[in-house]
């Protein structure tokens, strides 16, 4: 007589019965994302909802970025989340800038890590858009400003953190000098096909520079369009 193992339901419900976005984050942490945090807040936001209807199929793939308009795109699950996992690093911070608003996607992720983001974009139509979107969502601690982000946000600075969503040939000093002491900048540097994504740490006197993983992003464009 044969005997067969008891089918486990519950586990196979269990695991069918997770949302997309809550198994992206399960995909996130095995590629090394341990920060609990970033993996709870994006095992909750819908990424769908940053993109047109025709990418939803393809919203939730980790290695994903997809064209937004205006030549721009959403970054990849998997460098929005190591780039913020990097920015924090065990702390909250209370100001952060976002350079670079895109789709509003990393803006949301950061909106529920930080206190306060000041999220700036040189495309006025994509500003609007990403304004509408995460008011929408119920977003209260986002300030949004149409500007070359490459020059930062000067009314509101020292910022905390500073997160750069394009790459520059160098880190704009402009930013730089909006950092407050012991702030951390992440951002992508280099060109084309040779890009680095770089952590500045300002000291009291100095900075510490590292370059972490090689990224893929569009560049960082001055002036506004």
């Amino acid at each position: 007589m044969n005997h067969r193992a008891p089918l486990n339901v519950s586990g196979v419900k269990a695991a069918t019965s997770r949302s997309p976005a809550q198994r992206l984050a399960d995909e996130l942490a095995r590629q090394g994302i341990t920060h609990p945090d970033v993996l709870r807040v994006m095992g909750q936001l819908e990424r769908h909802r940053f993109v047109d209807g025709a990418f939803h199929a393809r919203a939730y793939e980790p290695q994903s970025a997809l064209p937004i308009g205006f030549a721009q795109t959403i970054s990849q699950p998997a460098v929005v989340a190591l780039m913020t996992q990097t920015l924090l690093e065990g702390k909250r911070h209370a100001r952060v800038l976002e350079v670079g608003t895109g789709s509003g996607y990393q803006t949301a992720v950061l909106a529920q890590l930080c206190d306060t983001v000041f999220t700036v974009e040189r495309v006025r139509a994509l500003s609007e858009q990403a304004r509408s979107r995460l008011s929408g969502m119920g977003f209260r601690n986002v300030h949004f400003g149409y500007a070359d982000g490459s020059q930062g946000w000067l009314p509101y600075a020292p910022y905390d953190g500073i997160l750069v969503t394009a790459a520059g040939a160098e880190v704009p000093e402009a930013l730089l000098k909006q950092l407050a002491p012991h702030g951390r900048l992440v951002m992508p540097v280099g060109t084309p096909g040779q890009q680095v994504l770089r952590v500045v740490d300002k000291r009291i006197t100095r900075y510490s520079v590292q370059d972490i993983a090689q990224v893929s992003f569009v560049p960082l464009l001055g002036g506004k369009a």
